[in-house]
């Protein structure tokens, strides 16, 4: 039995720079050209290792998820529903501007201008945003039952609201608004939550 030929390129480079490049153009607005730009190979080796520019994107979006997006998990650990906000919120400020990474969300980002033909990327995208919703809500709900929100707050609600403000955050941020403006709005908002008194 023969052996087929070993990949002649570092996996984690080739992704940590085709999430570079989807982060800052988009699904659709990257073309294989600058994906092989960017990662220094032939679109044939993309195909091959990845089986098409949304197998590649789809792996990107997995390395997203536990990188840049790893400050949702850290928020749901906070002993408070408030603290839970502040980290979320902050999470999404600091990841969203970024040193060494473009602006904004790659999972908003991907998503606002897909076509047809890339319509599957798109409500991917979607549903992993609403995964982030879901497990914020579970979250909400244990709040509720150690009575660490008021009983009127409906869980899902509340989820949907951090994640709106959240997904506000990176689109500000990937309009040009700097690290020190978005958590001014963290702090804006940390001021009054809707369920407090």
């Amino acid at each position: 039995m023969t052996r087929g030929r070993p990949r002649e390129f570092d996996v984690d480079k080739t992704l940590q720079a085709a999430l570079n490049l989807f982060w800052a153009k988009g699904y659709e607005g990257t073309t294989m050209a600058d994906l092989g730009e960017a990662t220094g190979l032939q679109p044939g080796s993309i195909y091959a290792a990845f089986g098409s520019k949304a197998g590649l994107f789809k792996q990107v979006a997995d390395r997203y998820v536990t990188t840049a997006f790893s400050y949702g998990a850290h928020a749901l650990e906070a002993d408070s529903a408030r603290e839970v906000v502040r980290r979320w919120l902050t999470g999404a400020a600091e990841t969203s501007t970024g040193e060494t990474t473009p602006p904004g969300c790659l999972l908003v980002q991907g998503a606002l201008a897909t076509g047809d033909a890339s319509r599957p990327v798109g409500q991917d995208l979607c549903t992993r945003r609403q995964a982030a919703q879901v497990m914020l809500a579970e979250r909400f709900v244990q709040a509720l039952d150690k009575g660490d929100l008021p009983a009127e707050v409906e869980a899902r609600v509340a989820a949907r609201y951090v994640v709106a403000l959240a997904e506000g955050i990176a689109v500000e941020a990937a309009s040009g608004a700097n690290r020190e403006t978005l958590l001014g709005l963290v702090e804006l908002s940390m001021r009054r939550l809707p369920w407090e008194d």
